[in-house]
């Protein structure tokens, strides 16, 4: 029997609301007293009222430069746009990023969609590749950059459409004692801590730690994740420093694949129905990960900066899910299976960087190079019902099976082991010719073998190991020209490659293992305003081309493959951040996403076939966020977000089947009561008018719906 919970959930909001005013009367309290200005060198934060303007970033080009001086679309989320909005997560942040949207990634790990391409991979940690697919916590980070378009000249293979790259706090010689707390609804619960001392002249010590445990307004589906991040900086002078950090991390959830479709729609059912099992749907991460960072300047001017990562990642998830849609008889197939995957990786990247003129030209140059391994042993085994059957059908209205599953491999369940050898080199130069006009120039060469031993022999699958090189060439010129100081206007062209191997390593076969990688070509024009130091407008034009993906052979669709190329995306990317107003800041924007398949795809059955024209899977038209917040005084302020994106298809339509998520507008809001210095209370609603939404999908019957009214209370409090 179908049941709707949510009046019983929200009962929390009276205490929530009720508990924000009380905190606040200490507040009123105190204003009418005058206090002495005191301790000078304290080292809190600046107030709430500074905005989210972000004026510089190394990650774009390895060296510390001005965002209007680089030309390329970011988006950086800083740390008081994360408090604001109270993100615990990367989907949190992508919301407000114009231009990336959010798949559902089989509720096991995070999937965005950058420009039109979908990634699972395109994720790194102070610059360095951290690609396991996991959801990651926001608990240890300074701040989060979205670079959008191909990225291969600075990062290598992938980075196709864009990447995410997370800036985590390390030791500083700022005193820092911060706890933070939440409650919010389904019984959402979460603590950090934020631990910062200097231990002498010499060396400081950080500790960041992080508990989360709680439900969801999914039925069965609950959270539990805990981590722990100490990190020691040494300066045994100006000119050198150490950073050493250790994280462990665990993240344990149950694995959610949404509701499925019927009629070409979601189909209509509470947004708190659990399709299959949820109690048979675990999935959890495990990471442990070493950092090491030495930089020093050189007498002459030279810097030399090594980064060193060391990651373990233990993944298994298991689903028990929906796996098509539902019939005219009002039934629905379930299936099963599970994924045991593991992980090292060891890179290690060695930076170069000087200055030099030759002539009227100043040169800001960067050599580097890059060595990593990456090794992957990945296990795969189907769900069989009443140990007989991979599939089995429950009715509409209760579609939770509970008949006894039996996990062993089947068919093409994988059994593999992949080693993966990365060997680049890189170039760089940013030169200004004057003060109105600059460029940036770059080329990157990797070398990528994959070492791929397959252990599920079959009689049509005998290569039990395959070996393949790559040579990648990835190159960055852009163009940039300045008419007055705070105005840029820019143009960039750009190429990146993925390796057959593909994002995740294990996708070799037989058919595939001599194919170029896929290319991805980046045009971009744009526009860098700072129309006041607290205050950046920009705006893009771009089209990226993906070339040499491989489908079915439609002459031998069963056994071969072949290279095709037709797919585009163009698009126009506006954003804001910063501040209207003393009292008013703002972040977000305006994409416009027009990306099709420019040829029809073939596909081993005639009516899978993508004809010419089809629109990319999960990719609106039009997206638009804003966030506000506004102050009405130093202890009051409040905040308005408005989240709207037009429909788009679940998977690319083909000749038969075609599945559309309808668009939608989401409200949301917060109130912010800096009690005192050391004391700050919010409250986020997260879908103020309680709409019916669908947020992504996975496949076009994996649909996950969008929350209802949800909120979340944060105590802020620093010692």
């Amino acid at each position: 029997m179908m049941y709707n919970t949510r009046a019983f959930r929200m009962r929390p909001m009276a205490v929530i609301l009720g508990l924000l005013f009380a905190s606040a009367q200490p507040a009123f309290a105190e204003e009418p007293q005058q206090l002495p200005d005191v301790d000078v060198k304290t080292t809190k934060e600046k107030p709430i009222t500074n905005g989210y303007v972000t004026k510089k970033s190394s990650t774009s080009t390895k060296t510390e430069t001005d965002l209007i001086d680089i030309p390329q679309s970011i988006t950086v989320f800083n740390k008081q746009q994360m408090k604001d909005q109270a993100v615990q997560n990367l989907g949190d942040v992508v919301r407000y990023t114009p231009g990336v949207g959010a798949a559902q990634g089989e509720g096991n790990r995070e999937t965005f969609i950058f420009r039109g391409v979908a990634s699972t991979a395109d994720f790194f940690q102070d610059g360095i590749r951290d690609d396991t697919q996991y959801y990651r916590d926001l608990y240890n980070v300074e701040r989060v950059e979205v670079l959008k378009g191909p990225n291969g000249m600075i990062f290598g293979r992938g980075g196709a459409g864009g990447l995410i790259n997370r800036v985590t706090k390390e030791a500083n010689w700022n005193s820092l004692r911060e706890i933070g707390l939440q409650y919010g609804s389904f019984d959402q619960a979460r603590g950090t801590v934020d631990y910062n001392q200097a231990i002498n002249d010499v060396a400081a010590f950080r500790l960041n730690a992080m508990y989360e445990d709680g439900n969801s307004y999914r039925d069965g589906v609950s959270l539990e994740r805990k981590a722990i991040n100490p990190t020691v900086t040494i300066k045994p002078s100006d000119n050198t420093k150490i950073v050493a950090g250790l994280e462990y991390f665990k993240d344990e959830r149950i694995a959610d694949r949404g509701i499925p479709s019927r009629n070409g729609r979601p189909v209509d059912t509470n947004d708190s129905t659990f399709f299959g099992n949820s109690r048979l749907s675990p999935t959890h991460t495990e990471v442990t990960a070493f950092n090491f960072l030495f930089e020093h300047l050189f007498d002459n001017g030279v810097t030399l900066k090594n980064r060193t990562r060391y990651a373990n990642y233990n993944k298994f998830y298991q689903n028990v899910f929906a796996n098509g849609s539902v019939t005219p008889l009002s039934r629905v197939a379930i299936a099963a299976y599970n994924v045991d995957t593991d992980r090292q990786n060891l890179i290690n990247q060695t930076d170069l960087t000087f200055n030099w003129d030759t002539s009227f030209i100043k040169h800001e140059s960067l050599v580097g190079v890059e060595l990593g391994r990456q090794r992957t042993s990945n296990f795969r085994q189907t769900g069989f019902f009443n140990n007989l059957t991979t599939s089995v059908t429950v009715p509409l209205s209760d579609p939770t099976t509970n008949a006894p599953i039996t996990w062993r491999q089947n068919g093409t369940d994988a059994d593999n082991y992949v080693q993966n050898d990365t060997y680049a080199a890189y170039f760089q130069d940013q030169m200004k010719f004057s003060e109105q006009w600059s460029a940036i120039a770059g080329l990157r060469y990797d070398r990528f073998n994959t070492d791929y031993t397959n252990y599920r022999l079959t009689a049509t699958n005998t290569n039990y190991n395959i070996k393949t090189s790559d040579d990648l060439f990835s190159p960055r010129v852009g163009l940039i020209f300045k008419p007055v100081e705070n105005l840029s206007v820019y143009s960039s062209y750009t190429i990146s490659y993925v390796p057959r191997a593909g994002e995740q390593l294990a996708s070799l076969t037989a058919t595939n293992k001599s194919f170029d990688p896929e290319r991805y070509n980046n045009m971009e024009v744009g526009v860098k305003w700072d129309y006041s130091p607290d205050l950046a407008l920009t705006a893009a034009v771009y089209k990226l081309e993906r070339n040499k993906f491989a489908v079915a052979d439609p002459a031998n669709p069963g056994t071969n493959q072949v290279l095709v190329d037709g797919q585009e995306v163009k698009g126009v990317e506006i954003g804001i951040n910063g501040k209207l107003t003393d009292a008013w800041s703002v972040a977000g924007g305006y994409a416009y996403q027009d990306a099709e398949f420019t040829k029809a795809q073939p596909s081993a059955n005639a009516l899978n076939v993508i004809p010419a024209g089809a629109d990319v899977a999960q990719v609106p038209r039009h997206t638009f966020s804003l966030w506000n917040r506004y102050d009405f005084n130093e202890v009051w302020g409040a905040g308005l977000g408005v989240i709207s994106r037009s429909e788009m298809y679940a998977l690319a339509p083909t000749v038969s089947t075609s599945v559309m998520l309808p668009g939608y507008v989401r409200l949301d809001a917060a109130v912010f009561a800096q009690v005192n210095k050391d004391l700050r209370v919010q409250l986020n609603i997260e879908n103020l008018l309680n709409k019916d939404y669908y947020l992504f999908a996975h496949t076009n019957n994996n649909i996950t719906p969008g929350s209802p009214l949800a909120a979340r209370l944060s105590v802020i409090a620093n010692f």
